[in-house]
């Protein structure tokens, strides 16, 4: 994505009532990846000059997509007292916010840049600064986010400056409320991570020192890893061969005297077979968790994700569905023991101010955080359905080649498509080929977690879990975010097609 601020001189033109070749430009522009922005520090200046001669309203190029660029007052102050163009260079200065690369539409030849990242020139510079952006694939896109929803963020931060709450500020409060109405459950308890969300969860449920809990082999680290710090021992059970979740028909012979729960992940953007991993666990009186990381949105069998258990746990890093700016997460339940339990777990244990019940965790999420997700969190069926049909162009794109395998849906699930996994022969060979040709990918994941040095002590053998290790050699994640234009995934597609 490409930033195109527009100087006066050039909104004047687009603004006027004559036709001439600045509009022209600015058309054949629209139909490129670029955004373009009104810098707030010369709307004074402009607003005189369009008082001199008539011109349309400014909202005219606000309809078309055309954003505010705010001013930032620490900028005023790296302008030297004897520069030329003040205002041209508070121009520079706030242009090198913005995320990517960033240039400044202007046809004054002379124009002032205070920031060596900033350059401006006519629309012949500008068609030549926008051809690598019409050619290069990205594995996601939070820039292209960020720029859509840049006015809100900067409001949303703003107002948390503001009142200063940066540790349970209203904002997490209505985040919670938020995220529970979106999944349709009646508690949300956000967190620090998904990582504590899960150690959180672990917690509620009384996993301790000498307990086993059963989980899947072929995940991130993350859940594994929070069992064995509580001292309990990860039992790994082999996986579905098409939807790569737990495979309900191996869990009865994991079971023991010694299991305590169950945690059964999302993969992909997809819910695992909750019905059956449900009824077998409660023939045990054992709880589910739900680890929903990576299908936050998506349903099973018409129910969201993160309501199909005991108590669903999700993560909003970055690159999850919906992804805050750094770490967060969050725990969700219909129980109200469980849910006064682990908010009293991620506040050191406390029931009320310095009186601790049990022992607990720093593990809120902070206030800044949580006002962005109530930004990003509007935005989020909207990049669901893109995603949707993103997924549903790779998938007619490559439904007749023979040497891939497309993600499979079941048809009780919905997905979100957090990553659009194919399988292929000879992955590390594909996966290299794809990079000489500039196309990124990414393998989820490549070691099961039975084979991880970490996990060494639990001594399962080499050839245990034969579906997830076969997997695990086979699965290549294409580039996949709701910006994804067809035409680049066609270029995606056809690269693959010639590798293989």
């Amino acid at each position: 994505m490409l930033n195109i601020i527009l100087d006066n001189d050039i909104v004047l033109e687009l603004l006027s009532h004559k036709k001439n070749d600045t509009t022209h430009s600015f058309i054949r522009l629209q139909k490129s990846p670029v955004r373009f922005w009104l810098p707030c520090c010369s709307l004074s200046l402009l607003e005189m000059q369009m008082q001199s001669f008539s011109h349309q309203p400014l909202t005219t190029l606000l309809d078309k997509k055309v954003q505010w660029l705010s001013s930032l007052a620490a900028h005023w102050h790296e302008i030297p007292a004897d520069c030329p163009n003040k205002i041209q260079a508070l121009m520079s200065l706030d242009a090198a916010t913005l995320p990517g690369t960033t240039i400044i539409w202007t046809n004054q030849p002379d124009f002032t840049s205070l920031h060596p990242d900033i350059e401006g020139g006519d629309h012949e510079f500008v068609y030549a600064m926008l051809a690598p952006y019409e050619t290069e694939p990205s594995l996601i896109d939070l820039e292209s986010q960020q720029l859509i929803l840049r006015p809100t963020l900067e409001k949303h931060i703003f107002n948390v400056l503001k009142h200063g709450q940066y540790i349970a500020g209203a904002e997490v409060q209505a985040l919670e409320n938020q995220l529970a109405d979106f999944v349709g459950v009646k508690h949300c308890i956000s967190v620090a991570s998904g990582s504590f969300a899960m150690l959180i969860a672990l917690m509620a449920v009384d996993v301790k020192a000498g307990d086993e809990v059963i989980t899947s082999p072929f995940n991130f680290v993350a859940a594994a890893e929070m069992i064995a710090l509580l001292g309990a021992k990860p039992v790994f059970v082999d996986i579905e061969p098409i939807t790569y979740t737990l495979n309900p028909s191996l869990l009865r012979s994991a079971i023991t005297r010694q299991t305590k729960a169950i945690i059964a992940s999302n993969l992909f953007g997809q819910c695992a077979d909750f019905y059956p991993i449900n009824k077998i666990a409660n023939q045990y009186h054992l709880p589910v968790i739900e680890e929903a990381s990576q299908s936050f949105g998506a349903t099973y069998h018409d129910k969201k994700s993160c309501t199909l258990s005991a108590i669903g746990c999700t993560s909003f890093y970055p690159s999850q569905p919906l992804g805050a700016y750094g770490n967060a997460g969050a725990c969700f339940t219909d129980d109200d023991d469980l849910a006064n339990l682990m908010r009293q777990l991620r506040d050191h244990g406390q029931d009320k101010r310095y009186h601790h019940q049990v022992i607990g965790i720093n593990g809120h999420l902070d206030t800044l955080q949580a006002s962005l997700l109530l930004a990003k969190l509007a935005r989020f069926p909207k990049e669901i359905e893109d995603c949707a049909i993103i997924a549903a162009t790779y998938t007619r794109l490559l439904k007749q080649e023979e040497e891939i395998k497309i993600p499979f849906i079941p048809s009780h699930n919905s997905c979100v498509y957090s990553q659009y996994t194919i399988e292929v022969n000879n992955r590390d060979e594909v996966q290299q080929q794809l990079q000489q040709r500039g196309i990124p990918t990414v393998v989820h994941y490549p070691v099961p977690l039975n084979l991880q040095p970490v996990f060494a002590y639990l001594n399962y053998p080499e050839n245990s879990f034969q579906v997830a290790k076969t997997i695990a050699q086979r699965v290549l994640s294409l580039p996949m975010h709701p910006y994804l234009t067809e035409p680049m995934q066609i270029k995606i597609v056809n690269a693959l097609k010639s590798v293989l």
